[in-house]
């Protein structure tokens, strides 16, 4: 009721009963996901979707706000020490990983600390240091190398597409409260009952995934593998890491990717990624959060991205030096995505959606 401009003219707080005018009152708030809102507070609120730097974004505002805050807080000046731009991507890349620069700005001051003690001692030449007291000293240069041994090893690592080199391995984009992420989507077969068997603590959403990539397979096996034998064949899905859960559509299509390649027994290529969901009907549905998967191929090596037709608006988003750079493909429907991922010709498959010539009569 507080929020609501039709009942907060007269607002009434419980501690000081006495009533108050809020409907010229404007409230504003932040959260990381939107989606823990409780529903009726949602309903009275006006979103505003503010997506993640970049790398070269963050770099920027480190240089322009975020160094010279620090260097004054330290007591420091830029005659005194200079953080090298791959000082800064390292802290980025290894050190941090969130959509803002808060993390980022702590990583700093960490650095500047450590140089503020090493101005403060003075050093014997070799980077010991000598109790010497205050000095001036000379301008201390922290490069990428520097960074490792002051804050020690790297935090996060980042995956790379060279893992995906063997059949039954896609490479899919994920979407995270603190940016995107590429994750390996991996099938395997063996001899069984027919049984389908997930990991990777999936959510409810992404085991529906899972189940319609492989009953849209099932349903065009005398395409894909007619000699496959899926009453005899137990196949097992997993995506790493297996203790961080995972939900939403998005999986759709290279679940349906790393199964084709499975029963083909062909590579998908190393440096291709893809997002999207999908039907049974064949078709691929749009999904959200676009903008920081391409970031996330970008900084992976990605060189091309199948992204859903529907989300032609959304790429519009991305930074124009890293659109530049990768190869985006628009895909419809399932044949698009095996055309791209396993080099199928579109004429081999048949949709869900067509009819045979003649009706069998009554």
């Amino acid at each position: 009721e507080v929020l609501d401009p039709e009942q907060n003219k007269s607002f009434v707080d419980h501690y000081l009963d006495v009533p108050f005018d809020l409907s010229n009152t404007f409230f504003i708030a932040t959260a990381n996901v939107a989606d823990t809102i409780p529903p009726p507070l949602r309903d009275r609120m006006e979103i505003i979707e503010l997506t993640g730097y970049t790398t070269i974004e963050k770099l920027n505002i480190a240089n322009r706000y975020l160094i010279p805050k620090q260097l004054r807080e330290h007591g420091l000046s830029a005659s005194q020490v200079h953080l090298a731009e791959d000082s800064i991507i390292e802290l980025v890349n290894h050190y941090t990983r969130e959509a803002g620069v808060r993390e980022l700005q702590r990583e700093i001051a960490g650095l500047l600390r450590a140089c503020a003690e090493e101005i403060v001692l003075g050093n014997d030449g070799e980077g010991q240091p000598v109790n010497r007291g205050l000095i001036e000293s000379d301008l201390i240069e922290v490069t990428a190398g520097r960074v490792r041994e002051i804050l020690g090893p790297q935090k996060y690592h980042n995956e790379f597409p060279e893992r995906s080199i063997r059949p039954g391995v896609a490479t899919g984009l994920a979407w995270t409260p603190h940016g995107g992420d590429i994750l390996f989507i991996e099938a395997a077969v063996m001899p069984g009952t027919g049984k389908l068997t997930l990991t990777g603590q999936l959510g409810d959403v992404m085991k529906e995934s899972a189940q319609i990539a492989m009953s849209f397979v099932r349903s065009q096996a005398e395409l894909l593998a007619p000699d496959f034998q899926f009453d005899r064949q137990d196949v097992h899905i997993h995506v790493p890491s297996g203790a961080i859960p995972k939900d939403g559509p998005s999986a759709g299509i290279t679940m349906l990717s790393a199964l084709a390649s499975l029963l083909l027994a062909r590579s998908v290529d190393a440096r291709l990624a893809m997002t999207g969901e999908i039907t049974l009907r064949g078709t691929v549905l749009p999904v959200g959060g676009i903008k920081e998967k391409i970031l996330a191929a970008h900084r992976a090596g990605i060189n091309t991205v199948l992204v859903p037709s529907r989300n032609e608006q959304d790429v519009s988003q991305v930074p124009e030096d890293v659109r530049s750079k990768i190869a985006i493909v628009y895909v419809e429907g399932v044949e698009d995505v095996l055309q791209h991922s396993l080099n199928l010709p579109r004429e081999l498959f048949r949709r869900h959606t067509e009819r045979p010539a003649a009706l069998p009569a009554a």
